[in-house]
């Protein structure tokens, strides 16, 4: 299930989530000596990142990733591998590991086999997961209504990366998949601006995943999302 954290300014949103996101990895980071945390792209979280890069942490024991990514290259405007770079790996966090979901080449079935290995042996179960969330209430790259989308919201599903092929998105496009995704130890999903708000609403209204598969998130009772919000 969800639990709303509503903010009267975007800034306060940023700070309160990077201090929120910072002592997680910090807990994870006693326990075990490592984190990962993985992160959505966009404009949204631009002010979280920059919040979260001045968090005094042992980031050179931590690992971020992405939830999904466009196969572009690094030095497209749509790369959300460039966005993380630019806005969350400075600071203190630019001591962090960074795990890339997009390789050289074409994202064919040796490539996807490779990160599927390496994303279960380095990253799972993550510590963190911050997601996005569209107008249609696609989260990740787990667009409504896809081809791939019954495979990619199967809790059944073995592979923890998978390619999307979106029709309603450009760019051929590599994400999580919803079972792995689910098993993260903390969920966040951060969205801001009054549209989002209504799409919030709208997701809450039915249960029909395939329609919004950010659904599958806000109303599994096993899952406690915590929802960030702000005008």
């Amino acid at each position: 299930m969800y639990q709303l954290n509503d903010f009267a300014q975007r800034t306060d949103l940023d700070n309160a989530l990077a201090n929120n996101v910072a002592e997680l990895l910090s807990n994870a980071l006693s326990q075990k000596g490592k984190a990962s945390l993985a992160v959505s792209g966009g404009s949204t979280p631009k002010g979280f990142f920059t919040a979260l890069s001045t968090k005094d942490i042992d980031w050179q024991n931590v690992t971020v990733t992405l939830a999904d990514e466009r196969w572009v290259e690094f030095e497209s405007e749509a790369s959300n591998t460039r966005l993380v770079h630019e806005n969350l790996l400075k600071n203190k966090a630019a001591d962090a590991q960074f795990f890339h979901l997009k390789k050289d080449g074409e994202c064919d079935q040796s490539t996807l086999v490779q990160l599927n290995t390496d994303a279960k042996s380095q990253l799972l179960p993550l510590d963190v997961l911050i997601l996005g969330m569209g107008e249609d209430g696609h989260t990740a790259s787990l667009f409504p209504c896809s081809e791939q989308i019954s495979s990619a919201l199967a809790l059944d599903n073995t592979d923890a990366l998978m390619k999307v092929v979106p029709k309603t998105a450009p760019n051929d496009r590599i994400t999580f998949t919803y079972a792995h995704l689910a098993q993260s130890k903390n969920i966040i999903l951060h969205v801001c601006g009054a549209g989002k708000k209504v799409v919030l609403e709208k997701a809450l209204s039915s249960n029909n995943q395939t329609e919004m598969p950010i659904r599958a998130f806000l109303q599994n009772p096993d899952i406690n999302t915590q929802v960030y919000w702000a005008e």
